[in-house]
């Protein structure tokens, strides 16, 4: 009976030991399967969330805005060059050197993002594409350069209220569509500067 007895124990003990084995392997594999899917899971959507944030939370239309608002600076920037040597009223003169002042700080903090973001900054020359908001043509341009006196300051402040409204709107469309907060206090501030220096010119040129 001992024999006997000793014998099932030991094929008790055994048989438990397998259960257990065969429990323990189970629930590695469920953990395995949980966590593998886990990491295809909610692991890997994390560095997707986190993405824009790792780049500075920007999206297509900062990219845009800051690609966009370059050249077209760069334009307001030889426009308001040109008043120096040509123009004629003191305020004209004042208004061309206050553009200067703000837009060409812009330019370069606008740069500094498109780098920031792997991103072309736009080569120096690009402002002649066409279709971008208030840009002048050659043509304008040309007629710009050829004009001294009360013609240059009326054909400038013209030009310039042209150029500003496009400006004005791709702010806007940075306002209402980006996300990256530096781009959009931008923008903010374009809308609110050029607004007012648009207002200025119309009252310099007698409207209303």
């Amino acid at each position: 009976m001992i024999s006997k007895r000793s014998l099932l124990c030991r094929s008790a003990a055994a048989t438990v030991a397998v259960s257990a084995a065969l429990v323990l392997a189970a629930c590695g594999n469920g953990n395995g399967n949980d966590a593998s899917a886990g990491h295809n899971g909610h692991t890997a959507a994390s560095p997707s969330a986190s993405a824009p944030i790792s780049q500075g939370q920007h999206n297509a239309a900062d990219v845009a805005f800051a690609k966009g608002m370059i050249p077209h600076h760069r334009q307001g920037i030889e426009m308001a060059g040109l008043a120096a040597s040509r123009a004629q009223s003191a305020e004209v003169k004042k208004l061309a050197e206050d553009i200067r002042k703000a837009q060409d700080p812009e330019i370069k903090t606008l740069s500094g993002w498109l780098t920031s973001w792997g991103e072309q900054v736009p080569a120096e020359g690009s402002h002649s594409a066409h279709g971008m908001a208030g840009m002048m043509s050659p043509q304008e341009m040309e007629k710009l350069k050829n004009s001294s006196g009360a013609a240059f300051d009326t054909a400038f402040m013209e030009l310039m209220i042209k150029h500003h409204e496009g400006a004005v709107e791709m702010a806007k469309t940075e306002k209402a569509q980006g996300v990256f907060p530096d781009a959009k206090t931008m923008a903010d501030a374009i809308v609110t500067a050029q607004s007012a220096e648009i207002e200025q010119m119309n009252k310099l040129l007698g409207r209303s």
